[in-house]
């Protein structure tokens, strides 16, 4: 399986408001970023966070390639009562709902934000919940994931691209 792993676009505050929409930048990001995954590597299932500018990017996503985008709260990014491991077993949970659920797919995307794609990755290439690993994330960046049967392959990360 392949996992493209996306951070939202621009949003005014990069906060947990789950109300806050992307800018008109946002937008411009996410439909570049969706061109390219149109013409690179479409998926066949979206997952997303449910909070607004992560909703926004795999909606505008979805009217590109033309699939299904499944929404869970799970994938918002770490919140204020939350502490690090909780976020930490959060994620691996998702993750593994995730992989459960798209089984039929060949490639899957999951937009979300920069501290759970963080998660994600640290998941995929089986780190353990203590590292101070930071993978970093530009608005729209995409990081490809890729399950070999042979070994976990990390293709490429925070790819932007698109962006130029």
């Amino acid at each position: 399986m392949e996992i493209l792993v996306i951070r939202h676009g621009e949003s005014e505050n990069e906060t947990v408001n789950a109300l806050e929409p992307l800018t008109n930048l946002g937008i411009e990001q996410s439909k570049k970023m969706s061109q390219r995954v149109l013409k690179e590597f479409p998926p066949e299932l979206i997952w997303s966070s449910t909070l607004q500018r992560a909703k926004q990017t795999a909606d505008i996503l979805a009217n590109f390639v033309d699939c299904e985008v499944k929404y869970h709260d799970k994938l918002c990014e770490q919140k204020v009562d939350e502490s690090d491991l909780q976020f930490y077993e959060r994620v691996q949970q998702i993750f593994s709902h995730i992989k459960e659920n798209s089984r039929q797919y060949k490639r899957i995307a999951i937009v979300s934000h920069g501290g759970t794609n963080t998660k994600l990755i640290e998941s995929f290439l089986q780190l353990p919940s203590n590292n101070k690993v930071w993978f970093h994330t530009n608005n729209t960046g995409i990081h490809f994931l890729h399950y070999h049967s042979k070994a976990n392959i990390l293709k490429f990360s925070n790819s932007t691209c698109h962006l130029n």
